[in-house]
C-alpha cells in the first residue's frame, strides 16, 4: 500500500463523522471496495463490575503489531511476512476424521477453520462437534453485535439444544435418570475446539440446568419427540432464544451470573449451523452469516450453490414477512436506512431483547439491575416502537442431499462475504485444493538426474507458489479477503496495512471474519448411492 493510500486511511478516519452517545459508537461507515456501506455497530463490551472477569481474550492482534489509536505520532504499516503469517494463523483450527481400518464411513473428510479480529475483543464465535448420542456432525458460525456475550453463549449452547432435540425418548430418560441419581451423564457432544476458545465456566451449571428443563419438556410430551431434523433445528433455535430472554428476568443472587445474563440478552448474535449426517445436509440460518457449497461439475468447472439467504433489508422475503407481522401503519418505519427500525442490519438474531420486549419489560429489568453503564448495556428505544417483537431467532432451514460432486461447504460470518463474492470464495477454495494436491506426489526424477534438471524442478515448484501456500484454507480465504487488490491478487503492503490498523479504525475497513470449510468424502458419498 502506497504512502498516499496509507495517509488517506488515517486522514479519513480522523475526519470521519460518527454518531456517538454516552461514549459509545453507534454507527460507522465501512468502505467496501467501490461503495460505501453503512452498518449498525454497538459498542465494544467489557465486564467491569466488581468480582467479574474478562470474557474475551482470543485472536486479537498482538500488541506489538497493532496500533491502539490513529492519534499515535509514529504510525507505521510495516510488518514482515512472518509477522503477517503469525497474525493470520493464530486462530487456525483443523480436524481430520479418523479413518478406521481404511474405511471412513463419515461423509465429512475434514474441516478447517480460522478467525481474524477487527473488534477488540473479537465478537465472532465458532463451534464444531460430533454428535455422540445421535449421528452426524455440526458446524456453526456466530456473528455477535453489541459485544461478544450473546455470540459466546449461543456458540456454547445451541449445538447441545439441537442434539437434545434429536434424541430418542429412551436416551433422554437415561440422561434424566443419571442426573436424578447424581451419576455421570452420557456425553452429548464431542467438541472440536481451538485451545484459546473461551467458555463461560462460571455459568455452565445454570446453562446445564436450563438444558435439562428443555429435555424434561420433551419427555413431558405425550408421544415420542420424533422431530424431523428441520423441526429439531427450528425448535432448538427458538427454545435457546427464549431461555436467554427468561434467564435475565429470573432473580439472581450471584452478581457475575446476573451481569452475564444481562449482557447476553442485551447484545445479539446471528447464527448459521450445518448438520451433516451421511448424505443428508441441513443448514439452519438466522441473520446474515452465510453457507455455500462448492460443486465440481462433470466438465471440470466449479459452480456455487447457496444454502442460505441473508436476512436483512435487502431481502424481499424478509420485508414481506415483517410487513405481514405488523400493522400497515408501520410499513414505512420497519426498515429505515436499510436497517430494522433504523438500528440493526440483520432482521433475525438471538438476544437483542430491546427489539423483542415491550418498553415496560425493558425498563423493569434494567431498573432492577446494577450499573448497566459499567456493563455497556445499550439503552435505547427507537421511535415507532409500537408492536414488538420486531426480531426473531427462528431460522430458515435448507436441506440438501449430498452428491459426489459436492466437494466442500463454506460457512462464514458476513465479514468474509462483504469482501468476497460466493463465486470468488469457491474459486479460491478450488484453486487451493488443486495446489494442495500438487504437493502430495513426490517429484518424479528423470534418469540420469543432473543439477540443471533439479534446478528446473525447484523453479517450477517456486513458480507455483507452493512454498508459501497456507495449509489452512480458512487462512487462505481471510488473506485474500483483506489483502486482495483490484486484480484479485494479494498485495502484501495492503495486507500489512489492514492488519496493523489501529483499534479505533480497523472496524471502518473490515469486520471480524470467521470461516469454517468442511470437505466431503466423495468416496463415502458414492458408496451410499452404490449401496442404496
Amino acid at each position: 500500500m502506497s504512502r498516499t493510500v496509507s495517509s488517506w486511511i488515517l486522514s479519513s478516519a480522523r475526519n470521519s463523522i460518527v454518531l456517538q452517545g454516552k461514549g459509545r459508537l453507534y454507527s460507522i461507515c465501512i468502505p467496501n471496495r467501490n461503495k460505501i456501506k453503512w452498518k449498525f455497530v454497538f459498542s465494544k463490551m467489557r465486564l467491569n463490575p466488581a468480582g467479574s472477569c474478562s470474557l474475551d481474550n482470543t485472536f486479537s492482534l498482538k500488541k506489538a503489531f497493532r496500533h491502539t489509536s490513529t492519534e499515535e505520532e509514529h504510525f507505521s504499516f510495516q510488518l514482515s511476512p512472518s509477522q503477517i503469517n503469525d497474525i493470520l494463523r493464530a486462530g487456525e483450527l483443523s480436524h481430520k476424521i479418523l479413518d478406521l481400518n481404511g474405511k471412513n464411513a463419515n461423509s465429512v473428510l475434514r474441516f478447517e477453520s480460522n478467525q481474524l479480529a477487527s473488534n477488540t475483543p473479537i465478537e465472532d464465535r465458532r463451534s464444531a462437534a460430533t454428535c455422540l448420542q445421535t449421528t452426524g456432525m455440526m458446524f456453526g458460525v456466530f456473528d455477535g453485535h453489541a459485544g461478544s456475550a450473546c455470540a459466546q453463549a449461543v456458540s456454547e449452547r445451541l449445538l447441545h439444544y439441537i442434539a437434545v432435540s434429536l434424541m430418542s425418548r429412551q436416551t433422554l430418560e437415561e440422561i434424566e435418570l443419571a442426573v436424578e441419581c447424581m451419576k455421570p451423564v452420557l456425553p452429548i457432544l464431542q467438541w472440536h475446539k481451538h485451545p484459546n476458545d473461551v467458555e463461560y465456566r462460571e455459568i455452565t451449571s445454570q446453562y446445564f440446568e436450563n438444558l435439562r428443563v428443555y429435555w424434561q419438556h420433551l419427555l413431558d410430551l405425550d408421544s415420542e419427540p420424533g422431530f424431523s431434523l428441520e423441526e429439531a433445528m427450528i425448535c432448538a433455535f427458538k427454545r435457546l432464544d427464549s431461555d436467554i430472554s427468561l434467564e435475565v428476568q429470573a432473580p439472581q443472587e450471584n452478581e457475575l451470573m446476573r451481569n452475564i445474563a444481562l449482557q447476553v440478552a442485551f447484545s445479539g448474535a446471528t447464527a448459521c449451523v450445518a448438520h451433516v449426517d451421511g448424505v443428508h445436509l441441513h443448514v439452519a440460518n438466522t441473520g446474515d452469516c452465510r453457507a455455500i457449497l462448492g460443486v465440481h461439475e462433470e466438465d471440470g468447472t466449479w459452480s456455487t450453490l447457496p444454502l442460505t439467504r441473508d436476512h436483512n433489508a435487502f431481502d424481499e422475503f424478509e420485508i414481506r414477512r415483517l410487513k405481514r407481522e405488523h400493522p400497515r401503519s408501520e410499513e414505512k418505519t420497519l426498515f429505515v436506512n436499510d436497517r430494522l427500525l433504523g438500528i440493526l442490519m440483520p432482521s433475525r438474531a438471538f438476544g437483542d431483547v430491546q427489539l423483542k420486549w415491550s418498553k415496560e419489560l425493558q425498563h423493569s429489568v434494567l431498573e432492577n439491575s446494577c450499573d448497566v453503564e459499567a456493563l455497556n448495556i445499550y439503552q435505547y428505544v427507537p421511535p415507532n416502537y409500537h408492536t414488538p417483537p420486531y426480531l426473531t431467532a427462528e431460522p430458515e432451514v435448507t436441506y440438501h442431499k449430498l452428491r459426489s460432486k459436492d466437494k466442500f461447504l463454506v460457512i462464514a460470518s458476513d465479514g468474509l462475504w462483504e469482501m468476497l463474492s460466493n463465486e470468488k470464495v469457491v474459486k479460491l477454495v478450488a484453486g487451493h485444493l488443486t495446489e494442495i494436491n500438487m504437493q502430495k506426489p513426490q517429484l518424479a526424477f528423470e534418469k540420469p538426474v543432473n543439477l540443471g534438471y533439479m534446478h528446473s524442478l525447484l523453479l517450477q515448484r517456486k513458480n507455483r507458489g507452493i512454498a508459501s501456500l497456507d495449509q489452512n484454507i480458512a487462512t487462505h480465504l481471510i488473506r485474500h479477503a483483506i489483502g486482495s487488490n483490484e486484480y484479485g491478487e494479494v498485495d502484501q503492503e495492503k495486507l500489512a496495512a489492514m492488519l496493523t490498523l489501529p483499534e479505533d479504525l480497523a472496524r471502518m475497513y473490515r469486520d471480524d471474519i470467521t470461516v469454517t470449510v468442511v470437505y466431503f468424502n466423495s468416496e463415502t458419498i458414492e458408496n451410499y448411492y452404490r449401496n442404496n
